[in-house]
């Protein structure tokens, strides 16, 4: 199994989803990722998408984070 395969599989298990809600996440048919496994050819922009699909959830945690700490600061200078 080579790292490529490994990279999908550890993705979809790391987030708890399916190969068809992977593939939609990142644009890709449920379809082209079992063929990418299966083949042992993961392309270099599904490869892309994925780690972006990983900076996207990053950065609407953080953007979550930021949304706590704006309106905790409102409440904290109005009360």
């Amino acid at each position: 199994m080579s790292n490529e395969q490994n990279l999908i599989k550890k993705t979809a298990k790391e987030l708890g989803m399916t190969y068809k809600e992977l593939g939609e996440a990142i644009g890709y048919t449920e379809g082209a990722i079992k063929n990418a496994i299966a083949t042992d050819n993961v392309s270099s922009p599904m490869a892309y998408a994925i780690k972006m699909y990983y900076r996207i959830q990053e950065l609407e945690d953080k953007l979550k984070a930021s949304e706590v700490f704006k309106q905790n600061l409102k409440d904290f200078l109005d009360s």
